[in-house]
Protein backbone atom coordinates (compact mmCIF):
# COMPACT_ATOMS: atom_id res chain seq x y z
CA UNK A 1 0.00 0.00 0.00
CA UNK A 2 2.83 2.42 0.81
CA UNK A 3 4.57 1.65 -2.48
CA UNK A 4 1.32 2.08 -4.40
CA UNK A 5 0.85 5.46 -2.72
CA UNK A 6 4.26 6.46 -4.05
CA UNK A 7 3.46 5.19 -7.55
CA UNK A 8 0.20 7.13 -7.70
CA UNK A 9 1.92 10.27 -6.50
CA UNK A 10 4.61 9.79 -9.17
CA UNK A 11 1.80 9.54 -11.73
CA UNK A 12 0.48 12.96 -10.73
CA UNK A 13 -2.17 12.14 -8.14
CA UNK A 14 -2.48 13.72 -4.70
CA UNK A 15 -2.29 10.91 -2.15
CA UNK A 16 -3.00 10.69 1.57
CA UNK A 17 -3.60 7.68 3.81
CA UNK A 18 -4.65 6.38 7.18
CA UNK A 19 -3.09 3.67 9.35
CA UNK A 20 -2.64 2.73 12.99
CA UNK A 21 0.85 1.24 13.06
CA UNK A 22 3.30 2.49 10.43
CA UNK A 23 6.91 1.49 11.03
CA UNK A 24 10.21 1.60 9.08
CA UNK A 25 11.14 1.14 6.32
CA UNK A 26 7.74 2.10 4.86
CA UNK A 27 7.05 4.93 7.32
CA UNK A 28 10.35 6.61 6.48
CA UNK A 29 9.77 6.14 2.74
CA UNK A 30 6.34 7.79 2.94
CA UNK A 31 7.75 10.66 4.99
CA UNK A 32 10.54 11.20 2.45
CA UNK A 33 7.93 11.38 -0.32
CA UNK A 34 5.88 13.93 1.59
CA UNK A 35 2.83 11.64 1.69
CA UNK A 36 0.77 12.45 4.76
CA UNK A 37 -0.43 9.50 6.85
CA UNK A 38 -3.27 10.09 9.32
CA UNK A 39 -2.84 8.18 12.56
CA UNK A 40 -5.93 6.06 13.13
CA UNK A 41 -9.20 5.98 11.22
CA UNK A 42 -11.84 8.72 11.39
CA UNK A 43 -14.64 9.76 9.01
CA UNK A 44 -13.26 13.32 8.76
CA UNK A 45 -10.17 11.98 7.00
CA UNK A 46 -12.42 11.59 3.93
CA UNK A 47 -13.15 15.32 3.72
CA UNK A 48 -13.00 16.63 1.09
CA UNK A 49 -14.15 13.45 -0.61
CA UNK A 50 -11.36 11.67 -2.53
CA UNK A 51 -11.87 10.64 -6.15
CA UNK A 52 -10.89 7.09 -5.24
CA UNK A 53 -10.46 5.32 -1.91
CA UNK A 54 -8.10 2.33 -1.96
CA UNK A 55 -8.92 -0.21 0.73
CA UNK A 56 -6.08 -2.42 1.95
CA UNK A 57 -6.65 -6.09 2.68
CA UNK A 58 -6.14 -5.62 6.43
CA UNK A 59 -9.12 -3.25 6.62
CA UNK A 60 -12.44 -4.90 7.70
CA UNK A 61 -16.05 -3.83 7.70
CA UNK A 62 -16.62 -1.73 10.79
CA UNK A 63 -13.57 0.42 10.11
CA UNK A 64 -14.69 4.03 10.53
CA UNK A 65 -13.45 5.13 7.10
CA UNK A 66 -14.89 2.09 5.31
CA UNK A 67 -18.28 2.76 6.86
CA UNK A 68 -18.13 6.43 5.88
CA UNK A 69 -17.15 5.46 2.32
CA UNK A 70 -20.16 3.17 2.02
CA UNK A 71 -22.53 5.66 3.66
CA UNK A 72 -21.54 8.44 1.26
CA UNK A 73 -21.42 6.05 -1.74
CA UNK A 74 -17.86 7.10 -2.55
CA UNK A 75 -15.79 5.28 -5.15
CA UNK A 76 -13.49 2.59 -3.77
CA UNK A 77 -11.22 -0.13 -5.16
CA UNK A 78 -8.68 -2.63 -3.89
CA UNK A 79 -4.94 -2.16 -4.10
CA UNK A 80 -4.67 -4.93 -6.69
CA UNK A 81 -7.42 -3.48 -8.90
CA UNK A 82 -5.71 -0.11 -9.00
CA UNK A 83 -2.33 -1.62 -9.83
CA UNK A 84 -3.83 -3.64 -12.68
CA UNK A 85 -5.74 -0.82 -14.32
CA UNK A 86 -3.36 2.07 -13.66
CA UNK A 87 -0.01 0.36 -14.24
CA UNK A 88 -0.12 -3.18 -15.69
CA UNK A 89 -2.75 -3.35 -18.44
CA UNK A 90 -1.05 -3.07 -21.81
CA UNK A 91 2.41 -3.80 -20.41
CA UNK A 92 4.54 -6.97 -20.30
CA UNK A 93 4.20 -8.19 -16.73
CA UNK A 94 6.54 -10.38 -14.66
CA UNK A 95 4.74 -11.59 -11.51
CA UNK A 96 6.82 -13.21 -8.74
CA UNK A 97 4.77 -15.61 -6.59
CA UNK A 98 5.42 -18.39 -4.09
CA UNK A 99 5.20 -18.94 -0.35
CA UNK A 100 8.80 -17.82 0.23
CA UNK A 101 11.23 -15.46 -1.48
CA UNK A 102 8.80 -13.17 -3.29
CA UNK A 103 10.20 -9.85 -2.12
CA UNK A 104 13.84 -10.80 -2.64
CA UNK A 105 13.20 -12.35 -6.06
CA UNK A 106 11.15 -9.35 -7.21
CA UNK A 107 13.93 -7.02 -6.09
CA UNK A 108 16.55 -9.08 -7.92
CA UNK A 109 14.36 -9.07 -11.04
CA UNK A 110 13.88 -5.30 -10.93
CA UNK A 111 17.65 -4.74 -10.64
CA UNK A 112 18.62 -7.27 -13.31
CA UNK A 113 16.05 -5.95 -15.81
CA UNK A 114 17.07 -2.38 -15.00
CA UNK A 115 20.74 -3.11 -15.57
CA UNK A 116 19.82 -4.94 -18.77
CA UNK A 117 18.29 -1.76 -20.16
CA UNK A 118 14.58 -2.59 -19.88
CA UNK A 119 13.87 0.32 -17.48
CA UNK A 120 10.93 -1.49 -15.83
CA UNK A 121 8.19 -0.07 -13.68
CA UNK A 122 8.14 -2.14 -10.49
CA UNK A 123 6.24 -2.64 -7.24
CA UNK A 124 7.87 -4.59 -4.40
CA UNK A 125 6.69 -5.44 -0.89
CA UNK A 126 9.93 -4.15 0.63
CA UNK A 127 12.67 -1.60 0.02
CA UNK A 128 15.17 -2.73 -2.63
CA UNK A 129 18.49 -1.30 -1.48
CA UNK A 130 19.84 -0.85 -5.02
CA UNK A 131 17.04 1.63 -5.64
CA UNK A 132 16.41 2.85 -2.10
CA UNK A 133 12.64 2.53 -2.73
CA UNK A 134 10.03 -0.18 -3.22
CA UNK A 135 8.56 1.17 -6.47
CA UNK A 136 9.31 3.02 -9.66
CA UNK A 137 7.15 4.36 -12.48
CA UNK A 138 8.61 4.57 -15.99
CA UNK A 139 7.39 4.74 -19.59
CA UNK A 140 8.79 1.26 -20.31
CA UNK A 141 6.54 -1.56 -21.52
CA UNK A 142 7.94 -3.81 -18.78
CA UNK A 143 6.35 -4.20 -15.35
CA UNK A 144 7.59 -6.30 -12.40
CA UNK A 145 5.52 -7.00 -9.31
CA UNK A 146 5.49 -9.19 -6.21
CA UNK A 147 2.44 -11.44 -6.47
CA UNK A 148 0.89 -12.14 -3.07
CA UNK A 149 -1.45 -15.09 -2.49
CA UNK A 150 -3.11 -13.31 0.43
CA UNK A 151 -6.65 -12.09 -0.14
CA UNK A 152 -7.33 -8.76 -1.83
CA UNK A 153 -9.87 -6.86 0.27
CA UNK A 154 -12.91 -7.42 2.47
CA UNK A 155 -15.02 -7.23 -0.72
CA UNK A 156 -12.67 -9.44 -2.80
CA UNK A 157 -11.48 -12.57 -1.01
CA UNK A 158 -9.44 -13.91 -3.93
CA UNK A 159 -5.62 -13.65 -4.00
CA UNK A 160 -4.08 -10.35 -5.07
CA UNK A 161 -1.95 -12.07 -7.71
CA UNK A 162 -5.07 -12.93 -9.70
CA UNK A 163 -5.19 -9.28 -10.83
CA UNK A 164 -1.66 -8.94 -12.19
CA UNK A 165 -1.92 -10.22 -15.81
CA UNK A 166 1.32 -12.24 -15.91
CA UNK A 167 3.26 -12.75 -19.12
CA UNK A 168 6.01 -14.36 -17.06
CA UNK A 169 5.04 -15.96 -13.77
CA UNK A 170 7.60 -17.18 -11.24
CA UNK A 171 6.38 -19.64 -8.60
CA UNK A 172 9.36 -20.29 -6.32
CA UNK A 173 7.65 -22.77 -4.01
CA UNK A 174 4.30 -23.65 -2.45
CA UNK A 175 3.70 -24.46 1.23
CA UNK A 176 0.83 -24.08 3.64
CA UNK A 177 0.71 -20.53 4.99
CA UNK A 178 -1.80 -17.80 5.89
CA UNK A 179 -3.71 -20.09 8.21
CA UNK A 180 -6.21 -17.31 8.89
CA UNK A 181 -7.62 -17.48 5.34
CA UNK A 182 -6.57 -20.87 3.90
CA UNK A 183 -7.92 -23.99 5.66
CA UNK A 184 -5.22 -26.34 4.32
CA UNK A 185 -2.50 -26.87 1.72
CA UNK A 186 -5.04 -28.00 -0.87
CA UNK A 187 -6.65 -24.55 -0.76
CA UNK A 188 -3.27 -22.87 -1.22
CA UNK A 189 -2.47 -25.14 -4.17
CA UNK A 190 -5.81 -24.29 -5.79
CA UNK A 191 -5.01 -20.58 -5.57
CA UNK A 192 -1.66 -21.13 -7.30
CA UNK A 193 -3.29 -23.34 -9.94
CA UNK A 194 -5.61 -20.47 -10.79
CA UNK A 195 -2.65 -18.12 -10.99
CA UNK A 196 -0.78 -20.45 -13.37
CA UNK A 197 -3.89 -20.62 -15.53
CA UNK A 198 -3.60 -16.86 -16.23
CA UNK A 199 -0.32 -17.20 -18.15
CA UNK A 200 -0.91 -16.77 -21.91
CA UNK A 201 0.29 -19.16 -24.61
CA UNK A 202 3.18 -16.81 -25.48
CA UNK A 203 4.18 -16.47 -21.80
CA UNK A 204 6.23 -18.62 -19.44
CA UNK A 205 5.63 -20.29 -16.08
CA UNK A 206 8.97 -20.40 -14.26
CA UNK A 207 8.39 -23.16 -11.71
CA UNK A 208 10.53 -24.05 -8.66
CA UNK A 209 11.04 -27.77 -9.26
CA UNK A 210 12.45 -28.48 -5.78
CA UNK A 211 8.96 -27.90 -4.38
CA UNK A 212 6.80 -31.04 -4.42
CA UNK A 213 3.64 -28.94 -4.23
CA UNK A 214 4.66 -26.90 -7.29
CA UNK A 215 5.16 -30.13 -9.23
CA UNK A 216 1.75 -31.39 -8.13
CA UNK A 217 -0.01 -28.19 -9.18
CA UNK A 218 1.76 -28.16 -12.56
CA UNK A 219 0.83 -31.82 -13.09
CA UNK A 220 -2.81 -31.00 -12.35
CA UNK A 221 -2.79 -28.55 -15.26
CA UNK A 222 -2.31 -31.36 -17.78
CA UNK A 223 -0.76 -30.57 -21.16
CA UNK A 224 -1.85 -26.92 -21.25
CA UNK A 225 1.43 -25.66 -19.77
CA UNK A 226 3.80 -27.94 -21.67
CA UNK A 227 5.16 -25.33 -24.09
CA UNK A 228 5.10 -22.55 -21.48
CA UNK A 229 6.93 -24.36 -18.67
CA UNK A 230 10.46 -23.50 -17.49
CA UNK A 231 11.54 -25.55 -14.47
CA UNK A 232 14.41 -24.56 -12.17
CA UNK A 233 16.08 -25.91 -9.04
CA UNK A 234 18.71 -28.31 -7.78
CA UNK A 235 16.72 -31.36 -8.91
CA UNK A 236 18.25 -33.53 -11.66
CA UNK A 237 15.11 -33.23 -13.79
CA UNK A 238 14.87 -29.42 -13.64
CA UNK A 239 15.59 -27.74 -16.97
CA UNK A 240 17.59 -24.98 -15.26
CA UNK A 241 19.88 -26.04 -12.40
CA UNK A 242 22.37 -24.54 -9.98
CA UNK A 243 25.52 -26.54 -9.36
CA UNK A 244 28.97 -26.03 -7.84
CA UNK A 245 27.73 -23.68 -5.10
CA UNK A 246 30.32 -21.99 -2.90
CA UNK A 247 29.49 -19.70 0.03
CA UNK A 248 33.04 -18.92 1.16
CA UNK A 249 34.14 -15.29 1.35
CA UNK A 250 32.04 -12.21 0.72
CA UNK A 251 30.32 -13.57 -2.42
CA UNK A 252 28.38 -16.77 -3.08
CA UNK A 253 29.18 -18.37 -6.42
CA UNK A 254 27.33 -20.92 -8.53
CA UNK A 255 27.16 -22.40 -12.01
CA UNK A 256 23.95 -22.50 -14.04
CA UNK A 257 23.15 -25.44 -16.29
CA UNK A 258 20.34 -25.50 -18.86
CA UNK A 259 19.23 -28.78 -20.40
CA UNK A 260 22.31 -30.42 -18.92
CA UNK A 261 24.80 -27.99 -20.48
CA UNK A 262 26.76 -25.28 -18.67
CA UNK A 263 25.04 -21.95 -19.32
CA UNK A 264 26.97 -19.47 -17.17
CA UNK A 265 28.79 -18.73 -13.94
CA UNK A 266 27.47 -16.20 -11.43
CA UNK A 267 28.32 -14.51 -8.15
CA UNK A 268 26.10 -12.70 -5.65
CA UNK A 269 26.47 -11.16 -2.18
CA UNK A 270 23.35 -13.09 -1.11
CA UNK A 271 23.72 -16.05 1.24
CA UNK A 272 21.96 -19.40 1.34
CA UNK A 273 20.84 -21.88 -1.30
CA UNK A 274 17.32 -20.46 -1.25
CA UNK A 275 18.68 -17.11 -2.40
CA UNK A 276 20.68 -18.72 -5.21
CA UNK A 277 17.42 -20.31 -6.37
CA UNK A 278 15.81 -16.86 -6.27
CA UNK A 279 18.64 -15.67 -8.53
CA UNK A 280 18.14 -18.64 -10.85
CA UNK A 281 14.43 -17.86 -11.28
CA UNK A 282 15.36 -14.32 -12.33
CA UNK A 283 18.05 -15.62 -14.71
CA UNK A 284 15.37 -17.68 -16.48
CA UNK A 285 13.01 -14.67 -16.66
CA UNK A 286 15.78 -12.39 -17.92
CA UNK A 287 16.75 -14.87 -20.61
CA UNK A 288 13.11 -15.01 -21.75
CA UNK A 289 13.07 -11.22 -22.02
CA UNK A 290 16.23 -11.26 -24.11
CA UNK A 291 18.93 -10.03 -21.70
CA UNK A 292 22.57 -10.89 -22.34
CA UNK A 293 24.27 -13.30 -19.95
CA UNK A 294 27.10 -10.88 -19.11
CA UNK A 295 24.57 -8.21 -18.17
CA UNK A 296 22.69 -10.65 -15.92
CA UNK A 297 25.93 -11.71 -14.23
CA UNK A 298 27.05 -8.11 -13.59
CA UNK A 299 23.65 -7.22 -12.09
CA UNK A 300 23.60 -10.23 -9.76
CA UNK A 301 27.10 -9.42 -8.52
CA UNK A 302 26.07 -5.87 -7.67
CA UNK A 303 22.70 -6.67 -6.06
CA UNK A 304 22.40 -5.24 -2.54
CA UNK A 305 19.43 -7.23 -1.19
CA UNK A 306 16.24 -5.96 0.42
CA UNK A 307 15.78 -4.16 3.69
CA UNK A 308 14.98 -6.61 6.49
CA UNK A 309 16.33 -9.68 4.65
CA UNK A 310 19.40 -10.81 6.64
CA UNK A 311 20.15 -7.10 6.95
CA UNK A 312 23.01 -6.15 9.26
CA UNK A 313 21.57 -3.37 11.40
CA UNK A 314 24.80 -2.66 13.25
CA UNK A 315 27.73 -3.92 15.28
CA UNK A 316 28.61 -3.06 18.87
CA UNK A 317 31.15 -4.70 21.19
CA UNK A 318 31.92 -7.14 18.39
CA UNK A 319 28.29 -8.32 18.33
CA UNK A 320 26.54 -8.32 14.93
CA UNK A 321 22.78 -7.56 15.00
CA UNK A 322 20.79 -8.83 12.00
CA UNK A 323 17.20 -8.03 11.06
CA UNK A 324 15.16 -10.54 9.06
CA UNK A 325 11.49 -10.72 8.04
CA UNK A 326 11.27 -14.51 8.49
CA UNK A 327 8.08 -15.75 10.14
CA UNK A 328 7.07 -19.04 8.45
CA UNK A 329 9.04 -22.00 9.93
CA UNK A 330 10.66 -22.75 6.56
CA UNK A 331 11.84 -19.15 6.25
CA UNK A 332 13.16 -19.21 9.84
CA UNK A 333 15.05 -22.45 9.19
CA UNK A 334 16.55 -21.34 5.87
CA UNK A 335 17.55 -17.94 7.23
CA UNK A 336 19.32 -19.53 10.19
CA UNK A 337 20.99 -22.13 7.96
CA UNK A 338 22.29 -19.39 5.68
CA UNK A 339 23.63 -17.41 8.64
CA UNK A 340 25.24 -20.55 10.04
CA UNK A 341 27.04 -21.03 6.71
CA UNK A 342 28.01 -17.36 6.64
CA UNK A 343 29.33 -17.35 10.25
CA UNK A 344 30.40 -20.97 10.87
CA UNK A 345 32.69 -20.22 13.82
CA UNK A 346 30.47 -17.71 15.62
CA UNK A 347 27.67 -18.23 18.15
CA UNK A 348 24.30 -17.72 16.48
CA UNK A 349 21.51 -16.34 18.67
CA UNK A 350 17.96 -16.45 17.29
CA UNK A 351 15.31 -14.00 18.55
CA UNK A 352 11.80 -14.59 17.21
CA UNK A 353 8.51 -12.73 17.52
CA UNK A 354 5.39 -14.74 16.48
CA UNK A 355 3.56 -11.91 14.72
CA UNK A 356 2.11 -13.13 11.40
CA UNK A 357 -1.19 -14.99 11.59
CA UNK A 358 0.40 -18.32 10.71
CA UNK A 359 3.10 -17.94 13.38
CA UNK A 360 0.63 -16.79 16.03
CA UNK A 361 -1.61 -19.82 15.53
CA UNK A 362 -0.56 -23.33 16.56
CA UNK A 363 -0.63 -24.75 13.02
CA UNK A 364 3.20 -24.90 12.88
CA UNK A 365 3.83 -25.72 16.56
CA UNK A 366 5.98 -28.79 15.82
CA UNK A 367 7.76 -27.34 12.76
CA UNK A 368 9.03 -24.30 14.65
CA UNK A 369 11.04 -26.42 17.08
CA UNK A 370 13.03 -27.93 14.21
CA UNK A 371 13.32 -24.54 12.45
CA UNK A 372 15.59 -23.22 15.23
CA UNK A 373 18.00 -26.18 15.06
CA UNK A 374 20.82 -24.17 13.35
CA UNK A 375 20.90 -21.62 16.21
CA UNK A 376 22.97 -21.96 19.39
CA UNK A 377 20.70 -19.92 21.69
CA UNK A 378 17.00 -19.08 21.21
CA UNK A 379 14.68 -16.42 22.62
CA UNK A 380 10.96 -16.41 21.78
CA UNK A 381 8.73 -13.40 22.47
CA UNK A 382 5.09 -13.62 23.46
CA UNK A 383 2.57 -14.16 20.67
CA UNK A 384 1.73 -10.71 19.29
CA UNK A 385 -1.78 -9.46 20.16
CA UNK A 386 -2.68 -12.88 21.50
CA UNK A 387 -6.23 -11.83 22.40
CA UNK A 388 -7.21 -11.75 18.73
CA UNK A 389 -5.59 -15.09 17.99
CA UNK A 390 -8.08 -17.12 20.01
CA UNK A 391 -10.85 -15.75 17.77
CA UNK A 392 -9.36 -17.78 14.89
CA UNK A 393 -8.01 -20.85 16.67
CA UNK A 394 -5.49 -22.15 19.18
CA UNK A 395 -2.48 -19.87 19.76
CA UNK A 396 1.13 -20.98 19.45
CA UNK A 397 2.25 -22.36 22.83
CA UNK A 398 5.59 -20.61 23.37
CA UNK A 399 6.31 -22.52 26.59
CA UNK A 400 5.91 -25.82 24.75
CA UNK A 401 8.03 -24.48 21.92
CA UNK A 402 10.82 -23.61 24.35
CA UNK A 403 10.57 -27.07 25.90
CA UNK A 404 10.87 -28.68 22.45
CA UNK A 405 13.83 -26.48 21.43
CA UNK A 406 15.55 -27.27 24.74
CA UNK A 407 15.41 -30.96 23.81
CA UNK A 408 17.84 -30.05 20.99
CA UNK A 409 20.38 -29.39 23.75
CA UNK A 410 20.55 -25.61 23.47
CA UNK A 411 19.50 -22.75 25.77
CA UNK A 412 16.02 -21.47 24.97
CA UNK A 413 13.80 -18.94 26.76
CA UNK A 414 10.30 -17.50 26.41
CA UNK A 415 10.11 -13.81 27.36
CA UNK A 416 7.31 -11.25 27.09
CA UNK A 417 8.81 -8.76 24.64
CA UNK A 418 11.68 -6.62 23.40
CA UNK A 419 12.63 -5.06 26.74
CA UNK A 420 12.85 -8.37 28.58
CA UNK A 421 14.77 -9.99 25.71
CA UNK A 422 17.36 -7.20 25.73
CA UNK A 423 17.70 -7.46 29.51
CA UNK A 424 18.34 -11.20 29.15
CA UNK A 425 20.81 -10.80 26.28
CA UNK A 426 23.08 -7.96 27.41
CA UNK A 427 25.02 -9.88 30.09
CA UNK A 428 25.09 -12.98 27.85
CA UNK A 429 26.54 -11.47 24.67
CA UNK A 430 30.22 -11.86 23.83
CA UNK A 431 32.45 -10.54 21.07
CA UNK A 432 31.80 -12.47 17.86
CA UNK A 433 28.16 -13.31 18.60
CA UNK A 434 25.59 -12.96 15.80
CA UNK A 435 22.05 -12.04 16.87
CA UNK A 436 19.38 -12.81 14.25
CA UNK A 437 16.13 -11.00 15.09
CA UNK A 438 13.15 -12.34 13.12
CA UNK A 439 9.74 -10.68 12.94
CA UNK A 440 7.40 -9.42 10.23
CA UNK A 441 6.68 -6.31 12.29
CA UNK A 442 8.44 -3.56 14.20
CA UNK A 443 9.10 -5.76 17.29
CA UNK A 444 9.16 -2.75 19.61
CA UNK A 445 12.23 -1.22 17.96
CA UNK A 446 14.33 -4.07 19.36
CA UNK A 447 17.22 -3.72 16.89
CA UNK A 448 18.17 -0.15 17.76
CA UNK A 449 17.43 -0.72 21.43
CA UNK A 450 19.74 -3.72 21.56
CA UNK A 451 22.53 -1.87 19.75
CA UNK A 452 22.07 1.09 22.10
CA UNK A 453 22.18 -1.13 25.17
CA UNK A 454 25.35 -2.84 23.90
CA UNK A 455 26.99 0.54 23.37
CA UNK A 456 26.18 1.87 26.83
CA UNK A 457 27.08 -1.37 28.60
CA UNK A 458 30.78 -1.08 27.73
Amino acid sequence: MAALAGMLQASGHRVTGSDENVYPPMSTMLASLGIHVNQGYRPEHLQPSPDCIIVGNAIPRGNAEVEETLKLRLGYRSQAEVVKEEFIRGRRSLVVAGTHGKTTTTSIAAWVMDQGGLDPTFLIGGVAQNFGVSFRVTDSEYFIIEGDEYDTAYFDKGPKFMHYLPELGIVNNIEFDHADIYPDLAAVKLAFRRFMNLIPANGRLIAGWDSAAVREVVASMGSRLFTQLETFGTSDDAKWQIRNTNYAGDMSSFTVYCDGKQWGQFRTPLIGEFNLLNCLAVIVAADNWGLERDSIAAALASFKNVRRRAEIRGQERGVTVIDDFAHHPTAVRETLRALRNKYPERRLIAVFEPRSWSSRLAVFQDQYAQAFEPADYVLIANVFDSGKVTEKGRALDTDQLIADISKLDKPAFALPGAEEIIEQLIPELCEGDVVAIMSNGGFGGIHEKLLGALKTSN
